[in-house]
């Protein structure tokens, strides 16, 4: 019987999650990720795979950020009918991220159609809200070290990898001609030490590992993350400017959170105004609040919201505009690619009291990226936004692992595997992971392209 691993995503790239595990006639498809950044990426979306989605008898998640499970709708859309497997945290979280994805492709496409400025006629949304909603009716919630058998030579176990509520690692066990194989997926790889998160779960063993590579060519900032954020904060508040936060709905939203409200209650911020202008990250936290077994250390700042200014609609949203500074608005998306936060960037891009703060990784051709590279503007709804706000970047709030987190991961496993692949990094990063794993631990390792196929020997 044999098997093989193919990368149809995150080659190259932190986004577009898809490794596909044929075993014998039975085909698994590991994360279902949407493209993200650059527009040559994001057109890979509206290509048909090079499979057919029926031919895939299951799915299985790693965790429910979009560039890993954002693709979903389309694969059920596209003829896909087996099962798919997540933890429940990650069951919970689906509705939410999905169905707000949909609702973007919705914007997107009426934002062509009005000003007649796609080459589609009329132009169509990857899916709808409504079918993002259905396909994560589809899924089977899981618990964590639940194994789960997908054939007869074939099962998955799903084990905590501390970068958001819900995330896991993967142990893939095969039974091929060769013998017994054991794969396992990183999925994104938290940070040691964090709060509210839970440290990695050890490899063990392992005769093949695909590991994450966000971070994989740098160490994040050692300051702890509170001084950092105490330091912009003040500084901010002093010239009586606004902070804007673009932050992820799920993971970097509770995380600031919990860090805003540490800081005040220790009296080391002034009480300054902040709101969340995130319904979805609102409801994201209400299922942080409803897993209180994975979460780690002091989770009591994502119980007490009400220190927090929750704006539901998009009027109240709106209405921040005419907030005078000193105040904290976090809003989506993380990465600045649309959502509520590019109408405060419109609004207070111009402004030089502004400090716009980057608290998350930004993928290459995305306005972050722009940001934190020192572009003098940005487009914004199709106008020339000039960037006066300072701009600052806090990597130690990422929920991936840095270098020395990825490395600390691999030597958890028992024995040097007969391979690694290294994944969902730029080239760079994803180059230099390898390098280190090469020359420090003596393991083979491949950074694979897009389309490549592995055999498990």
């Amino acid at each position: 019987m044999s098997a093989t691993l193919t990368f149809l995503g995150a080659t190259g790239t932190v986004t577009g999650s898809k490794f596909l595990l044929d075993v014998a006639e039975h085909r698994t498809l590991v994360d279902c990720g949407l493209y993200q950044g650059a527009k040559e990426l994001r057109l890979r979306n509206w290509e048909p795979l090079p499979i057919a989605a029926g031919s895939v008898d299951d799915v299985v998640l790693t965790h429910a950020h979009i560039d890993h499970a954002g693709y979903l709708p389309r694969l059920c859309l596209d003829g896909f009918h087996g099962a798919i497997h997540v933890t429940h945290a990650t069951a919970d979280l689906l509705p939410i991220m999905l169905a707000d994805s949909g609702h973007l492709q919705e914007e997107e496409a009426e934002y062509h159609n009005l000003r007649g400025t796609s080459k589609h006629h009329p132009a169509l949304p990857l899916y709808t809200a409504a079918e993002g909603l259905r396909a994560a009716g589809r899924v089977t919630g899981r618990s964590y070290g639940d194994r789960v058998r997908l054939q007869d030579d074939l099962s998955v176990e799903f084990a905590p990898a501390g970068h958001i509520i819900g995330a896991a690692t993967l142990t893939v066990d095969v039974r091929t001609a060769a013998g017994h194989r054991r794969v396992v997926f990183s999925g994104d790889l938290g940070r040691y030490g964090a709060p509210i998160m839970p440290d990695p779960t050890p490899i063990g063993d392992a005769d093949y590992i695909v590991v994450e590579s966000t971070y994989g060519d740098r160490a994040h900032d050692p300051t702890p993350v509170a001084d950092q954020l105490e330091r912009v904060l003040i500084e901010t508040a002093a010239r009586e400017g606004a902070i804007v936060i673009p932050a992820f709905a799920v993971g970097r939203t509770q995380e600031i959170m919990y860090h805003l409200t540490q800081l005040e209650r220790a009296g080391r911020i002034p009480k300054i105004p902040c709101y969340i202008d995130s319904p979805m990250a609102m409801r994201a936290t209400d299922v942080y609040r409803a897993h209180p077994d994975e979460l780690d250390g002091d989770t009591q700042a994502l119980v007490e919201s009400h220190r927090f200014r929750i704006t539901a609609t998009a009027a109240e949203s709106r209405g921040i505009h005419a907030v005078p500074g000193p105040l904290i608005i976090i809003a989506g998306s993380g990465m600045v690619t649309g959502g509520r936060v590019l109408h405060h960037l419109r609004a207070r891009l111009r402004d030089p009291r502004t400090t716009v703060l980057l608290v998350g990784y930004q993928a290459l051709g995305t306005r972050g990226r722009s940001l934190a590279d020192g572009a003098a503007s940005v487009r914004i709804f199709g106008e020339d936004v000039p960037v006066r706000a300072q701009v600052v970047t806090i990597h130690g709030l990422s929920a991936h692992a840095d270098q020395p987190g990825l490395l600390r991961w691999l030597r958890t496993a028992r024995r040097a595997p007969r391979g690694v692949f290294v994944v969902h990094g730029e080239p760079g990063p994803a180059a230099a992971l390898a390098e280190r794993v090469s020359r420090d631990l003596g393991w083979r390792v491949t950074v694979p392209g897009y389309r490549d196929c592995a055999p498990l020997e």
